[in-house]
């Protein structure tokens, strides 16, 4: 069939007919009308389809789509986001905020494979080699030194944040989530069970570890045991689920409040550049110099990945020290030899 307003002989018309049918034995045909949908639209139905997100996933995807791709792109129709048109919005967002222009694509192509499926696409059109990785810079490594003058710097009720942060290596989540019955003084250790994040609008949200690695129980370093015991009887409520850290006005502690005094400590000792992650980074990298090997770190940071862990075995120049003088010892015999 064809419309003779449309073509204006029929050849034409029988030519067009023939391509469709060879697009249809070969599966790639898209009717015309599928892919005048807007990514605007398409974008809002396909997030409000995945339940499977978790909160601040889809809180995430909703301000990478409200706040970087819908102003850009939500109007143009799926047919329509050819990949110079991808290519340039990628550049011109990543020229400022590499971090976001990444998560912001695949975010994109996320979307646009589905699109594909759904048959609105032959195929997608995020076509930006290495669009969606990150590259992070290295975070910088805070002293030892530097963590004591950072637990000074802190208000008293937070100190013990800062040690737990850097000397068993938890999660700012993994911080505020800390209960009573997670503490066994009697056996130096302390269990991770759960965390506590704040979303973008300010609501506490409790959850499980999203894996059986972040469940993890971990064993303490002996001169936290008395900061925690001590911090507890100061600062904790007696019950066995009461959180670990509150604030001084006996509400849980919210993510604002321990930045604020977070951003307050870290200039006082003139490490402005530091994170409160950071010193989960630097706990990590520092019991790399110890020796502990990949699957040590793995479950020390409850990685369920040894890529991430790997990344802490960098090499450290007192690590290297120490190897290089066992290399030593092992070469001191022949040294000692006698010419021949």
């Amino acid at each position: 069939m064809y419309s003779a307003g449309a073509y204006t002989f029929k050849a034409d018309a029988l030519a067009c007919l023939a391509t469709i049918e060879s697009d249809l034995r070969r599966g790639v045909w898209i009717d015309p009308r599928a892919g005048k949908m807007t990514l605007r639209v398409y974008a809002e139905v396909w997030l409000d389809q995945r339940n499977d997100l978790a909160f601040r996933t889809k809180e995430l995807y909703t301000y990478l789509l409200e706040s970087h791709i819908i102003p850009s792109l939500g109007n143009a129709t799926l047919i329509g986001l050819a990949p110079s048109k991808i290519r340039s919005w990628h550049a011109s967002l990543a020229r400022e905020h590499p971090s976001t222009a990444a998560k912001a694509y695949r975010l994109l192509s996320a979307i646009l494979r589905t699109a594909v499926t759904d048959g609105f696409l032959v195929s997608s059109p995020c076509k930006v080699a290495g669009g969606g990785v990150e590259r992070p810079a290295e975070r910088p490594v805070a002293t030892v030194q530097e963590v004591e003058a950072l637990e000074a710097a802190m208000p008293e009720h937070l100190r013990l944040i800062v040690l737990l942060a850097t000397w068993c290596q938890l999660r700012r989540a993994e911080l505020l989530g800390l209960r009573r019955k997670d503490i066994d003084l009697a056996n130096g250790s302390l269990r991770v069970e759960q965390s506590r994040t704040i979303t973008m609008r300010g609501k506490s949200l409790v959850k499980e570890p999203k894996t059986d690695a972040g469940r993890r129980t971990i064993a303490l370093p002996g001169f936290l045991n008395v900061r925690l015991r001590d911090h507890l009887d100061r600062f904790t409520g007696p019950e066995a689920g009461a959180l670990v850290f509150m604030g001084i006005t006996g509400v849980p502690l919210t993510g604002n409040v321990l930045q604020v005094a977070w951003q307050r400590a870290r200039t006082i000792v003139g490490r402005p550049d530091l994170r409160l992650h950071d010193l989960r980074h630097t706990g990590l990298t520092l019991a790399a110099a110890t020796g502990a090997t990949t699957v040590e770190l793995m479950h020390r940071a409850g990685h369920s990945s040894s890529v991430a862990a790997m990344r802490y075995q960098h090499a450290t120049m007192d690590r290297d020290r120490i190897i290089a003088d066992a290399l030593g010892a092992i070469a001191k015999p022949i040294d000692e030899e006698p010419p021949a």
